[in-house]
């Protein structure tokens, strides 16, 4: 559904010289900087795939999905979507795929919902019955019956982000561009928004590419990941695989009763981290986990222990920290 082939996006932006003869000095001798948002980005994604794309902020997560949209041209490379080429932007390919930025409001913010909708129907020419059939459809998924007539500036944030995405799909788009789609949003909020993206996938096998900085959103929803890191893919396969590193360390928590460890005291295995609460953290291998609790244990009364897995959000950081490609 989805071929990027070495995609790339070098953005020329002027850099300026401080002071007024350094303004001066720019209107003859001009300097630029470049930016590599993207750089010989490839991938494919199969029809029905929801795969998450992740990266630090200003690793070109953004400008890939626009470039895939026709917001933006590329500077080298192509991209194939339904085999449409997006820099064309074909009246048939603004049918079949739909972009939400999580960041950015399309519904007219002074109307109700509702309102919006009619429009996007006239927009894309929908037959009133396909129309009332998908509105009814996703308004019951997504339990905003009561509030197609308030009007948006009004609703909650969790609220206008159900409304963005009933926008998006009323079209039934067969690709789905989601950036940031539960930014912001509160728990409640954001686990509604997942588990109608995970119900919508599975029914209409829509093909979906999702950014997020959320690690709940990426593990509940995706069992694929495109990692990027400065403009550049640094991981592509599995999210098992990912989460199997971190299944190679365990975090130990406690904190000892009264000062009851002596100072300086150190893990037989792994790395230690003294909280400003006085409560210890060890990173610890998984296979010396046993070991350490009992040393902790037979050193001094403890108040409380626990053992847990190493975050997502963890594992993700040290992947870009490494900055290794991998498949």
């Amino acid at each position: 559904m989805i071929e990027v082939e070495n995609l790339t996006r070098v953005f020329r932006t002027y850099k300026k010289q401080p002071g007024f003869w350094g303004g001066v000095k720019g209107l003859f001798h001009r300097e630029f900087e470049e930016t590599r948002a993207a750089d010989n980005i490839s991938f494919t994604i199969a029809e029905g795939e929801l795969v998450g794309f992740l990266g630090p902020n200003g690793a070109g997560k953004t400008t890939t999905l626009k470039m895939l949209s026709g917001l933006i041209y590329p500077t080298g490379g192509t991209a194939r979507v339904a085999g449409f080429d997006p820099t064309r932007r074909e009246n048939a390919y603004r049918r079949l795929f739909a972009l939400v930025l999580g960041q950015k409001n399309q519904l007219w913010w002074d109307l109700p919902a509702i309102e919006s909708f009619y429009l996007l129907r006239a927009i894309y020419g929908l037959p009133p019955g396909q129309f009332k059939a998908t509105l009814d459809e996703l308004v019951t998924l997504l339990a905003v019956g009561q509030k197609l007539n308030v009007m948006v500036r009004e609703l909650s944030l969790g609220e206008r982000m159900k409304m963005e995405l009933i926008a998006a799909l009323l079209h039934r788009p067969r690709v789905l561009f989601l950036d940031e789609p539960t930014i912001g949003l509160d728990v409640v909020s954001q686990k509604a928004v997942r588990q109608f993206l995970r119900d919508y996938n599975r029914k209409n096998r829509t093909t979906i590419l999702l950014t997020s900085h959320y690690m709940a959103d990426i593990s509940s929803l995706c069992e694929r990941v495109i990692v990027i890191d400065h403009g550049r893919k640094i991981y592509d396969g599995a999210l098992d695989r990912i989460t199997g590193a971190g299944a190679r360390q365990r975090i130990i928590k406690f904190k000892p009763r009264d000062g009851a460890f002596p100072a300086g005291w150190q893990p037989l295995h792994g790395e230690c981290k003294v909280c400003d609460d006085g409560e210890i953290l060890l990173h610890v291998p998984s296979e010396h986990v046993t070991a350490v609790c009992q040393q902790i244990l037979a050193l001094g009364a403890v108040d409380d222990i626990t053992i847990q897995d190493v975050p997502l959000e963890d594992v993700i950081t040290e992947l870009f920290s490494r900055g290794v490609a991998g498949k």
